[in-house]
């Protein structure tokens, strides 16, 4: 299912994102941020899309959207709604190319996402996960009405994070 905003287009991510996936995982916001996934080609992340994000859109009918700029075409960056292992609600997540960043462009797919998870597919709750340091990631997610809840250890991991949430009736 494609949904749209004013000047974006959010498509489920398939395969032949590859170029771009491995594109956006290598940059280093991305590293530093969100992690290394060891994507050192777009093979690899031919095989990531298809073993990691794919499966959850079986799964849930939902899960990592590739955004798309109406105007060209550009893809810009991934939004999505995400069942990780060690949350106990589905983590609305984005990340987006360094040139496409502070034009409203992460608000605007996340927005969107936010309003059909509470609407179409019926969720009662939004979580998201962010390191202490993305202070810009926090500011966005306080401004989706998310609130600050605590923080998150993922399992496999070191880095304590950052943990918001909102309930379907509170936003």
């Amino acid at each position: 299912m494609i949904f749209e905003t004013e000047r974006l287009q959010l498509r489920p991510t398939s395969e032949e994102d590859a170029d771009f996936i491995y594109k956006l995982f290598n940059t280093p916001d991305w590293i530093e941020y969100i992690g290394d996934r060891n994507i050192h080609s777009t093979t690899e992340a031919r095989s990531y899309i298809k073993a990691k994000m794919m499966p959850q859109f079986k799964r849930l009918g939902f899960g990592n959207y590739t955004v798309i700029h109406k105007s060209d075409g550009a893809k810009i960056g991934s939004c999505g709604l995400y069942d990780r292992e060690g949350l106990t609600d589905i983590d609305i997540g984005f990340a987006f190319l360094s040139e496409y960043g502070k034009q409203g462009y992460a608000y605007e797919a996340a927005f969107k996402l936010k309003e059909i998870a509470f609407q179409q597919f019926n969720l009662v709750k939004l979580i998201a996960i962010t390191r202490k340091e993305n202070l810009s990631s926090q500011k966005l997610l306080k401004k989706l009405g998310l609130y600050q809840t605590g923080t998150v250890v993922l399992p496999g991991e070191a880095v304590e994070l950052v943990l918001f949430s909102v309930s379907k009736s509170s936003s």
